[in-house]
């Protein structure tokens, strides 16, 4: 007996996990788009603390979301009727790799440092920061860029379901 007669009729829990799948990459992806907010110019000492605070807090929804997403996309290349045969799900893998590359092997490195630094400055809140500190938080923001294109991309490869 395949999983479809142990669960009932295919069709609903299929649907079911296509709206897993959806809700948890747009609520996992989407606080990604939302730290160029938290980095944007302008800031003072006292606002790019408080910036960087919720930077721990929003990397968990793509930590936890973006895995589900994964998982639930899987098993619907699995168990729906798109097969492992369509380039667009190999590409939304790849995608979606490279994001996780760009992020801990890039940014989360360069963020840590920036809280760090920001967290023991001695400046007070109210003072504008300094050229340095500017210039960090250019390079995280720079580097968030690219993961939220590759999340434009990976959205356009789901949407679109391209092939070959």
């Amino acid at each position: 007996m395949d999983i479809h007669g142990y669960f009932g009729p295919s069709d609903n829990w299929i649907n079911l996990l296509v709206l897993v799948h959806v809700l948890s990459a747009i609520i996992g992806i989407g606080p990604t788009f939302f730290g160029h907010v938290l980095l944007r110019k302008g800031q003072n000492y006292g606002k790019l603390r408080n910036s960087v605070g919720l930077m721990p807090l929003l990397e968990k929804f793509p930590k936890i979301l973006g895995s589900l997403a994964v998982v639930s996309g899987i098993l619907l290349a699995w168990l729906g009727d798109y097969g492992f045969k369509q380039l667009w799900i190999y590409g939304s893998l790849a995608v979606y790799v490279l994001i996780q590359i760009v992020v801990i092997g890039f940014m989360a490195p360069a963020a840590q440092k920036l809280v760090s630094k920001i967290m023991a400055a001695k400046e007070p809140d109210d003072q504008p920061i300094s050229a340095e500190f500017a210039s960090e938080v250019a390079k995280v923001n720079k580097i968030n860029y690219i993961a939220t294109c590759f999340g434009v991309v990976l959205f356009l490869l789901m949407f679109f379901k391209p092939t070959l």
